[in-house]
């Protein structure tokens, strides 16, 4: 037999059971049990260690963005070390991996993923000039599936670098050039080298061009400048000078020459000076980026950043190994001395 409520009996029940905790509790309780799936980023990293005081600024971006890894957001790390030939293989590697956002550094590596991919959001970092190099359609909106930071690598860069090398060693007379010829932006390069040639004379210094394409050749290269009796170098940037860092400094330091680089990698690991982007901030800037994607941001609308400040870095401790005494002008000007 079916017992029927009255419709008054059925109200009351309902309202005591909308008022009980076991009601209100439980289905929160529940909710909050089955968070969100992390989101997942990858990183390809060309010209940086994953353990690299710049890439884990990065990390450190994040945190500051509020991602904890492993609860928010899932890292999937790869690095050619020094195998440019795998780019293609890792750049597919992880758009196959279905990601929300790939971070990835010089322009190499970007290419490589820009190939594999024209739907996954990109954040480029360490890309000289993504405009000419054809990554992107202009700087304030960049379009397509590519925005992030360019390091300003422009011509100008190093004839600033030549007259603070020149300010450094005011008796120099005679500098050499020490340049990868493989480097893809191959019109970038040309423009420097004019630009320096250009340069040299109202500083009194003749300058001579040197090539080094692997590591085996920078020993070769060196033996060159010797023979040119050039009295300081500076290196451009290249695959042997953020991969063979530590080949490049042991062979520049046996020649005893003081040198001037574009990375402060090189003065904290025993180079004279350099003079360029300040890297860690760079990559800690790169997480912005990435933050605004997994927002909801489209990569194509992201103006990308280009560097307001350089630091000037100077390592004393190899300029007293080299007897050489720094101007006053370029200490104060420094914005970091190794002692």
């Amino acid at each position: 037999m079916i017992r029927r409520l009255s419709r008054r009996a059925v109200l009351s029940s309902l309202v005591l059971l909308a008022a009980s905790p076991a009601f209100v509790l439980a289905p929160r309780n529940t909710y909050a049990q089955q968070p969100a799936s992390p989101r997942r980023i990858g990183v390809l990293l060309a010209a940086f260690s994953v353990e690299s005081t710049e890439v884990q600024a990065f990390r450190e971006g994040l945190r500051d963005a509020s991602y904890e890894e492993g609860r928010d957001v899932v890292i999937e790390w790869h690095s050619v070390d020094g195998e440019y030939d795998q780019l293609s293989e890792l750049a597919a590697d992880l758009v196959h991996r279905k990601l929300d956002v790939i971070v990835v550094s010089t322009t190499r590596g970007v290419r490589a993923v820009k190939r594999a991919t024209s739907i996954i959001p990109i954040v480029m970092t360490a890309v000289g000039d993504p405009v000419e190099s054809g990554l992107v359609a202009n700087l304030r909106h960049p379009g397509g599936n590519v925005t992030g930071l360019s390091v300003m690598a422009t011509p100008e860069i190093w004839t600033k670098r030549l007259q603070l090398l020149k300010e450094t060693l005011p008796r120099v007379a005679r500098i050499a050039v020490l340049w990868n010829p493989a480097t893809p932006l191959t019109s970038w390069q040309a423009k420097t080298v004019e630009g320096l040639n250009a340069a040299a004379p109202s500083l009194s210094v003749q300058l001579s061009f040197v090539t080094a394409q692997t590591p085996e050749e920078i020993g070769p290269a060196l033996s060159a400048v010797s023979r040119a009796r050039s009295q300081a170098l500076c290196v451009l940037v290249g695959a042997h000078t953020d991969v063979y860092r530590k080949t490049l400094l042991t062979l520049v330091s046996k020649a005893r020459l003081p040198a001037m680089y574009s990375d402060r990698r090189f003065a904290d690991e025993g180079g004279l000076m350099s003079y360029g982007t300040n890297w860690t901030n760079h990559w800690r800037r790169a997480a912005n980026y990435v933050d605004k994607i997994l927002k909801g941001a489209k990569p194509g609308d992201l103006p990308i950043e280009q560097p307001t400040q350089f630091e000037l870095v100077l390592n004393f401790k190899t300029a007293k190994a080299l007897g050489l005494t720094i101007p006053e002008s370029i200490l104060l000007r420094a914005d970091k001395v190794i002692r």
